[in-house]
């Protein structure tokens, strides 16, 4: 599994949205990239900076924010914890 580093977070989006409120199809081309994830691993921290984020947390972030990479078929964004949004 990938460690992030310092006050770094992995994050796994959430899948977007197939479908609208009304049940229409959304096509792939008209889908948003998600701001919604679960932390898959989160880093120590520095020390003027304690990590406030854990394992299993539900956060919001910036639309263009973080880094994306792909590890073992699965997709996730490497965050500075200050790209963090609001967690729920």
């Amino acid at each position: 599994m990938i460690k992030p580093l310092a006050d770094r977070v992995l994050v796994e989006p959430k899948e977007a949205e197939t479908k609208t409120a009304s049940g229409l199809f959304i096509p792939d081309s008209a889908k948003e990239k998600p701001q919604q994830g679960v932390v898959a691993a989160a880093g120590p921290g520095k020390k003027d900076e304690p990590m406030e984020l854990a394992v299993g947390d539900v956060v919001v972030y910036g639309k263009y924010a973080g880094t994306e990479i792909e590890f073992e078929g699965k997709k996730y964004l490497i965050l500075k914890q200050s790209e963090i949004l609001a967690k729920f």
